[in-house]
Formats: C-alpha cells, structure tokens, sequence
C-alpha cells in the first residue's frame, strides 16, 4: 500500500513523506521537501529509520527512530525530527492537514452571552462525533462580560463588587488560560471546533501559532505584523492585542479560541481584574494597562472590517463555506448555559 503526506513546518520549510507498507509495517520510505540538510547522506538516514516501523506507530515512536537513527553531526534546517513524525502520521491516515477537512464558517451573530461558552463546549462535542464539519465561529454578544479561565480562582481574579458596579456578566469557560475582558463590541473573539487529528503529536506551544497562521495573514493585509509570545500571547512591537486559550477533549475534539481586544476600556479592566505583579513580572512592564494595545489603534479600521477581513482570509485559505446555527444547536446551547455556565457550582468551582 502506498501513503503519501504534505507537513509545511510553521516558519519552516515543507516536508514531505512517501511510504509503502506491507502487513502493517513500513518497507519503502522517501522524505522529501524544500528544507536543507548536511550532509547529504543522512537523507538515508531519516529514510531507513521509518523503515519497519508499524503503521500504527506513534509520533513520540517516530520522532524517537529519527532521532537515534540520523548520524552525529548531521543538521537539519527548516524542519526537525518532529516534523518527519508528523508528516508520517499524516501519510498513514492518523494525523490531517487543512485541506483533509471540509470547514464551515459561522459569521458574527448576537447570541447571549452565557450561552458563548456553552455553544463551545456543544460545538467541540459535534464536531469529534462527526455531527458537524470543522467550523470557525465568531462571537458576537450585547452584554458585558468577563470570562475566566477553567482553572482560575474567581476571587483571585475578579472583584466582584467592582464587577457588579459595571454591570459585568462573569462566567467561567471550559478551556484553561486567563481571564477574558469582553465589553460588547470592543473585542474579537473566535473559536474553532475540529478533530484532534489536526494537531496530532503537538504540544500545545506548537500549536497555537499553527492553528492561527490563518489570522496571522489576515492581520498583516490589514498593516499588523502579529506574533506569537509563549505560550499564548498574540503581540505586535506595540504590545499585546490578544490571547488564546485550549481544550481537547477525551473524545477527539479540539477547542482553539481567541481574544484579541478592539477598543479596550483598559482602566475599566484593571478595576475589574485582579492582574498582579506575578503575572506581569516575565512581561517586561508594571501595569497591565500598557500592556494591551488595541486593534482599533493599530489599525483605524471598523471592527466589522478587521472581521470580514478574517473570515475572507480563513474562506481563501480553507475552501470554508458561511454556514448558520440551527435552532437545535441553540436550544442546547439556552439549556447547557443554564444547567452549568450560569451556576455558582461552575463559576465558582475554584473558589
């Protein structure tokens, strides 16, 4: 049986793998691609270390035959020995690219805020049992919110009197990172719900800049050069404008949302959020207020226009078709926000 995969490295080069097997077992093995490597010979190194492998290999088992197989002195640039096992794992049907899914955009709509993260958890849980294609959707909400991370303390990280003061909505979300910020209309949020396989053997720093290279395009035809800070900062030289969060859940489904912020009322945000000196102490500064610079002020444009900039961006990247939420989806998602995301028992489950 022949297996042919495709892996452009993230800032790297492509990688490309051809295998034959025969009774679960690889026996033929060419890797190819636009990277460099010295010297010459140890191409038939990273080749004869696949070579009798089960098809069933893991990516740690691959990464580890190519490591140990390639001879010492050998370099390569542009991509790793992560990188052959990924490209591997994809050419065997265990791992998938962009273009091994059929994605569905879901545009901005004004849904409660509540139900936000409920439709996250709904959405990731469809698209593992094969009941919806990969989606991206956009967020889109008429209150005022802060949406703390799964695994933070809720009085450590919000004063809830100041939050009452200013009519914010808190809530807790199902993914770990910190806490979002979200004033209607003065931030963008999106999420994508996909298989696991997408990111199969990355750990999660890999990962982020991975799953968002899309808005990393989009942002540079809008004038921002944006990168990644690890682990999940989205920053230009301006400062921070975002961040993003995950879950992947038992039943192979993953959750990859960001925030980036708009027109942030940072002042607003430091009354709200208990930001300390821990966190900021790796962030070069003193105040959490100057640490975010905001899309409007690097950009002038209209935030409809940074957003329809995304979703051209992700379509032409994608293939992706404009879908819509049916009426099902959003009853689960009134239900599902009342029965937990609303509830002392979950906002408040790290005290």
């Amino acid at each position: 049986m022949q297996h042919h995969g495709e892996y452009k490295v993230v800032g790297g080069k492509l990688v490309v793998v051809d295998l034959v097997s025969e009774q679960g077992i690889i026996t033929h093995a060419s890797v190819n691609g636009d990277f460099f490597l010295e010297p010459d010979e140890a191409l038939d190194d990273l080749n004869r270390a696949l070579v009798g492998l089960p098809t069933t290999a893991t990516h740690t088992a691959i990464r580890e035959a190519v490591t140990s197989g390639l001879r010492e002195g050998a370099v390569m640039f542009g991509f790793d020995a992560e990188a052959i096992a990924r490209v591997t794992r994809r050419a065997l049907g265990h791992a998938s690219s962009w273009t091994d899914h059929d994605w569905e955009v879901l545009p901005p709509q004004i849904i409660p805020v509540a139900e936000q993260p409920a439709l996250d958890e709904i959405l990731t849980r469809q698209v593992a049992a094969g009941q919806r294609k990969p989606t991206l959707r956009f967020w889109d909400w008429d209150q005022s919110a802060v949406i703390i991370g799964s695994f933070q303390s809720l009085a450590n990280e919000v004063d809830m009197e100041q939050a009452n003061a200013h009519g914010l909505r808190v809530l807790r979300r199902i993914s770990g990172g910190g806490a979002m910020f979200m004033e209607a209309g003065n931030c963008i949020t999106y999420a994508l719900y996909t298989p696991d396989s997408l990111v199969d053997g990355m750990s999660f720093a890999d990962s982020y800049p991975y799953l968002d290279a899309w808005v990393m395009q989009a942002l540079a035809e809008l004038g921002i050069s944006a990168h990644y800070k690890p682990l999940n900062d989205i920053a230009t030289d301006a400062g921070k404008i975002g961040g993003a969060a995950q879950k992947r859940l038992a039943n192979g489904g993953l959750l990859h949302h960001v925030t980036m912020s708009y027109d942030i009322d940072a002042q607003k945000m430091s009354q709200v959020l208990r930001i300390g000196r821990e966190k900021l102490s790796d962030k070069g500064i003193a105040s959490a207020v100057k640490r975010v610079d905001p899309l409007k002020s690097q950009t002038q444009r209209s935030r409809s226009e940074i957003i329809d900039t995304m979703v051209r961006t992700f379509i032409e990247r994608t293939g992706a078709t404009v879908a819509t939420l049916d009426e099902a989806t959003r009853q689960e998602a009134r239900e599902l926000a009342a029965s937990k995301f609303l509830t002392e028992q979950w906002t408040a489950r790290v005290p």
